[in-house]
């Protein structure tokens, strides 16, 4: 089983019983039938990367218990025109969206106004996945430059300020604030590349 295939079922798994409690409540809770027509879960980034993959994951696991889940890719905005949609539907469970750190918890802090309140307008579901950060470079680079740890590369940087880039999933992701408190924990100089 390959890794992509172990988070698929990791994500569905999770997802599916967290899912299925939540409409075992809602079903009891107003004697009603949910639900009764497709659901929308929105992805606020471009398709194929990481929320994309654990949407459609998380889709395919519950299709059995929910029915038909329509997944949107809205990207824009750093993932607040995605977000930004569903806050302003029907609050009626039929449409959601696949929030992440940057859109709930980091751009309240970049964006000097959102369109949307990620705590008021929101109510959480389930927690899909954690996703770690990692500190990576090429080998051919590592040896070049005699890095052969995170304590070599801290003092490479800090002799060579803003010689090093480092890449991230965009501005106000995860990746991007590991980066920044990388930075500003070793006091060190690099040019961030979205």
């Amino acid at each position: 089983m390959n890794r992509r295939r172990v988070l698929q079922v990791f994500g569905a798994t999770i997802a599916s019983s967290s899912w299925a409690q939540l409409v075992a409540a809602q079903s009891a809770a107003t004697q009603t039938t949910y639900p009764n027509k497709p659901i929308r879960l929105v992805v606020p980034y471009p398709p194929g990367g990481p929320l994309d993959t654990a949407a459609r994951a998380l889709a395919d696991g519950v299709k059995e218990s929910l029915g038909v889940i329509v997944v949107e890719n809205r990207p824009g905005a750093g993932g607040n025109l995605g977000v930004d949609q569903v806050a302003k539907s029907a609050p009626d469970g039929y449409s959601l969206v696949i929030g992440a750190v940057a859109t709930h918890a980091v751009n309240p802090w970049l964006f000097s106004k959102l369109p949307y309140d990620p705590i008021k307008d929101f109510a959480p579901i389930t927690l899909i996945a954690h996703v770690p950060n990692v500190l990576v470079m090429t080998p051919e680079r590592a040896d070049q430059l005699g890095i052969r740890n995170a304590r070599d590369l801290i003092e490479y940087a800090r002799k060579n300020p803003a010689r090093l880039n480092y890449a991230s999933g965009g501005n106000g992701s995860a990746g991007h604030m590991a980066g920044e408190l990388l930075k500003s924990q070793a006091k060190i100089s690099a040019v961030h590349i979205p």
